[in-house]
């Protein structure tokens, strides 16, 4: 049985209460962990049952719709505030203690700015998500047999973007009252990975700090409710 490929919420780009764009080094790194704002979210829905593989769904359909749901949902969420994402303000792509690096299709590693290396992270998953041979929608076609190693990757990617709008841009997110997006789409993002062993627990590791507090029972409670670093990098 197929599904179809499309979204579950919607972010939206507000105009008031702009943030001006700059950048404070230490202020930001751990403002995403304050209860006010962790508290937050868009929907209180029971996310374990929305990874969970149907028993008429085939895997691989069911990875890449989901995939690709994300993939969509969270080049939205950096658009809100791609703005502020310069080669001046984020002269490198780093995450918390972590900078990544792009390598190019020879393998050679390459030292980008964020901006590019999110750009990069965009037009390679939009490439490969919009390929039949890859990501076929057509009944009777079949999924490569190097398809999951592509999801892993893809995740791989997605998450490094992740982390960055959290450790860099965190503060804008809050200034354009998207935070509450921005945790529901973590939280779907990351059970998902995990459901599926999709992620090294070592690639998700910096931000461990992060889903220990927005899955633990008493933060749960609180959104039923009420509705709502180190500076030592390390190379990956």
């Amino acid at each position: 049985m197929s599904i179809r490929r499309s979204g579950s919420y919607t972010v939206q780009k507000k105009s008031k209460g702009k943030p001006n764009g700059k950048k404070p080094a230490s202020e930001e790194k751990k403002l995403y962990l304050e209860p006010e704002y962790t508290r937050v979210r868009v929907t209180d829905v029971e996310f374990k049952q929305l990874v969970t593989l149907p028993q008429e769904i085939d895997l691989n359909e069911w990875l890449a719709s989901n995939v690709t749901t994300f993939f969509n949902h969270i080049n939205l969420q950096y658009s809100t505030i791609s703005e502020f994402c310069t080669g001046e303000t984020c002269q490198t792509m780093a995450a918390c203690n972590t900078q990544y690096y792009w390598y190019d299709e020879r393998g050679k590693k390459l030292k980008c700015t964020a901006p590019q290396y999110i750009d990069f992270v965009m037009s390679s998953v939009q490439k490969l998500v919009t390929d039949e041979d890859v990501f076929p929608t057509k009944y009777g076609r079949e999924f490569p047999s190097s398809f999951e190693s592509l999801i892993k990757k893809i995740c791989r990617y997605l998450f490094h973007v992740l982390a960055h709008i959290y450790s860099a841009h965190f503060k804008e997110i809050t200034a354009l009252e998207l935070h509450g997006h921005l945790n529901t789409l973590f939280i779907h993002f990351l059970l998902f990975v995990r459901e599926f062993s999709l992620l090294d627990p070592k690639e998700t590791s910096i931000l461990d700090d992060l889903s220990e507090v927005l899955f633990s029972e008493e933060n749960r409670e609180a959104v039923g409710a009420t509705g709502e670093a180190q500076n030592h990098v390390k190379e990956r």
